[in-house]
């Protein structure tokens, strides 16, 4: 089987190494580098500089833990940026190495569909050539979304991308999106110590989780003196002699030195030849594909976040191993219906399964079972108590359908639950599981506990 995969971020090479493991020859054309905007441009860096934010604003504590430094800590960004290209070098070169391990023949250049089974590849020095397979994966993976009111000139005004390579600290940031990788940046600056503000079009901030864990974390903002402006839109933003300036539905004005635009992605699936080989796309440009990750083109396959839905490196990379493995003939389908998704704000915020306010959209019965990092010893050695986890159970079974965390590892501590909701498990099969102690993980156990009112480091209610 020859199988030819457009992209090698986490579902591309993902797919490529498991077709390869099932036997198949296996090309893979990249045009930037392997790992895709995870590895070079979103996951990893960002998560580098929120370690090295998270370091320093554990420094300017040591005193709290009994340890005197003399002198003063200051943040070098370049060097913090060195650090993270040096991260993403050795995660870059580990993935190449697991190419030629599984004998993956990498190409370097751009791919383009001419039929169902042949792609053109224009290599970075303008030579051209045509590769034929038998089965194809379309694995090209999203950009910052751009609009006009918002241009982008990579110094002044900014997406992702270059927020990831600046070299100095700007004395003032304006984030235009109060989501994941609005808010993630915010605190990764601010504690730099740049002056940031944060405009948001609806009502709270990460309006994607359970409305506790936003108001959670709009507090922590303003503890941070991160300003947030909700329910409001930017009508424009421009450059000018002292800094940018952009200009509020409301009429008002902010100034800053730089200005970041987080207000989504858009799908790369624009001159990849998809009119060329007939396959359909959805009304936002998304190739549509079934739970088999098939297009309507037979043989043709598409993953990760050119597929639309939720733009997560993990499913990415689980999509990537459903369609390698129907390729080789195992059958294999994808399943939503449990996702885990996390947050690296600080505090962290994780999330798997339904929110309350789902629950109550749909008419679901449930009971809910809290409790704060502040009664678990282990979060007090650590000297971080901030936050809570809140689980959601369906009354009529018992069943856990939701979980929601804000607080320390909150990222690590969210597995649990999700093996839960997928086992169908119930709040006294977690609640009866012994957890060590001391640990974080009592809090899933405590929560569970909750539910019925039988947590031992809950306050009688």
């Amino acid at each position: 089987m020859r199988l030819a995969i457009l992209g090698a971020g986490p579902g591309g090479y993902v797919s490529a190494l498991k077709a390869a493991q099932l036997g198949a020859q296996v090309t893979v054309i990249e045009d930037t580098e392997v790992g895709g905007t995870c590895l070079n441009r979103g996951c990893i860096p960002t998560k580098t500089l929120i370690a090295s934010s998270e370091m320093l604003s554990k420094v300017k504590e040591l005193e709290k833990f009994g340890i005197e430094l003399n002198g003063s800590v200051t943040p070098n960004l370049s060097k913090i940026i060195d650090r993270k290209n040096k991260v993403v070098g050795t995660l870059v070169k580990g993935i190449r190495g697991l190419f030629k391990s599984w004998g993956v023949n990498l190409r370097e250049g751009r791919g383009v569909l001419i039929s169902p089974n042949e792609i053109e590849i224009t290599s970075r020095e303008g030579n051209r050539e045509k590769i034929e397979a038998d089965r194809i994966i379309i694995a090209t993976g999203s950009r910052p979304a751009q609009i006009p009111a918002f241009p982008f000139d990579g110094r002044k005004i900014i997406s992702s991308t270059e927020a990831l390579e600046l070299t100095e600290i700007p004395g003032s940031l304006l984030i235009v999106g109060a989501g994941v990788i609005g808010c993630e940046f915010a605190c990764i600056y601010s504690e730099l110590g740049t002056n940031v503000t944060i405009v948001e079009m609806l009502s709270r901030a990460v309006a994607t989780e359970d409305f506790e864990i936003s108001e959670l974390l709009e507090k922590e903002l303003k503890k941070k003196n991160i300003r947030l402006i909700t329910n409001i839109k930017i009508e424009k933003v421009s450059v000018r002699d002292d800094g940018v300036h952009a200009l509020l539905s409301d009429g008002r004005e902010i100034i800053a030195e730089k200005v970041l635009i987080s207000i989504g992605r858009d799908f790369n699936s624009d001159k990849i030849g998809l009119e060329t080989a007939g396959i359909n796309k959805g009304k936002r440009g998304e190739i549509i594909v079934n739970n088999k990750m098939e297009t309507n083109i037979p043989g043709v396959y598409a993953i990760g976040d050119v597929t639309g839905g939720m733009l997560l490196a993990h499913i990415a990379s689980k999509q990537g191993l459903v369609a390698a493995k129907n390729i080789m003939g195992i059958d294999s389908a994808i399943d939503y219906s449990v996702v885990p998704a996390a947050i690296f704000t600080s505090p962290e915020i994780a999330s798997v399964g339904i929110r309350q306010h789902q629950a109550e959209e749909k008419g679901i019965k449930f009971r809910t079972g809290h409790i704060q990092f502040r009664a678990l010893g282990k979060a007090h050695a650590m000297g971080e108590i901030t936050g809570f986890i809140k689980i959601l159970s369906e009354e009529s079974s018992d069943r856990i359908i939701g979980a929601h965390i804000i607080g320390p590892h909150a990222s690590d501590l969210i597995h649990e639950a999700a093996v839960a909701i997928k086992k169908k498990l119930t709040v006294k099969d977690i609640a009866e599981t012994i957890h060590a102690h001391p640990t974080l993980s009592e809090g899933i156990m405590e929560s569970a506990e909750d539910v019925h009112g039988e947590a031992i480091h809950v306050p009688k209610k």
